[in-house]
């Protein structure tokens, strides 16, 4: 079977990259499959790519995944990529066309859900609320507060030695107009940024935060976008107290939602430890993929 690649015109641009698009139709016009390509275009990650393919189960192995994989590559190579990343299912056909296509395993990530119904409150309220002496959280939805806005931007260098395996992601630098670009994204989409952060007593910085995403509609699950606390600042147990404050606050705001999702490096022990202890339970296992180009 003959099969088209069509480059999409309606592309997306955002304050961090740019998305590519193609389509792979039948001779009849039928859709097939699609893949998008994200170019990074902040400094320090300028060289990486994002790519997602997908293929209807019904026409998979007839080259459409190969021909939209071609395309992808192509336009990173004109656009001066050096690595391409995708994403896949531990043992998934993705992960097996991504394997044979000379992309290597680079990370993988455990995914795991925390169900509201099941949350122990009690628990929870325990670990948010106990005292400290040196820190307190405070908390707020969508944007930063604009007093708050220059140590929470300082604060996210604390992502910066986040276990990665050996994706090669750069180094992702944050200044106030890109941490107001990302909030202002979730909001374009109708959903809900949460933020709970720590403060450190002795100065009113922010030492560390724990970011969640719900959706507009308040139902379904919300997604964590990312738990880090300064490396000066580790040791106090304040990622586990930050992260059961943010599922105590979707709780009582969102009465709704399902459930929260998360996922962790498997080389990030102490983040799993504190997703395990706050209920998380793991649902699968998904590995990061990179090709150098």
């Amino acid at each position: 079977m003959s099969l088209r690649i069509t480059a999409l015109t309606d592309t997306e641009e955002t304050s961090s990259g740019r998305r590519l698009a193609w389509l792979a139709s039948d001779p009849d016009g039928n859709s097939v499959g699609r893949a998008s390509l994200r170019l990074f275009t902040k400094e320090g990650q300028r060289h990486l790519a994002e790519l997602d393919i997908q293929v209807e189960a019904s026409d998979r192995r007839r080259r459409a995944g190969s021909l939209l994989l071609d395309a992808a590559l192509t336009a990173a190579r004109e656009d001066g990529r050096r690595s391409v990343v995708a994403q896949a299912d531990a043992g998934s056909p993705g992960a097996a066309f991504l394997t044979a296509r000379a992309f290597r395993p680079a990370l993988a990530l455990i995914h795991a859900r925390l169900p509201l119904a099941d949350a122990d409150l009690a628990a929870l309220t325990a670990v948010a609320e106990a005292p400290h002496a040196d820190y307190r959280l405070t908390a707020w939805e969508g944007t930063v507060p604009d007093e708050l806005a220059d140590t929470f931007v300082a604060s996210r260098r604390a992502m910066d030695d986040m276990p990665m395996g050996t994706v090669d992601h750069g180094t992702v630098l944050w200044d106030l107009d890109r941490v107001r670009a990302a909030a202002a994204a979730v909001a374009a989409r109708g959903d809900l940024l949460h933020t709970v952060a720590a403060v450190d007593r002795s100065d009113g910085s922010i030492v560390g935060f724990t970011e969640l995403v719900i959706p507009g509609s308040g139902t379904g699950d919300g997604q964590h976008y990312g738990t880090a606390v300064l490396p000066e600042h580790r040791g106090h147990g304040l990622a586990r107290r930050m992260k059961a404050a943010s599922i105590l606050r979707a709780r009582a705001r969102h009465p709704r939602l399902d459930g929260l999702l998360t996922d962790t490096a498997d080389n990030n022990p102490h983040m799993r430890h504190v997703n395990d202890a706050l209920g998380y339970l793991p649902t699968h296992t998904a590995h990061e993929y990179q090709r150098d180009l």
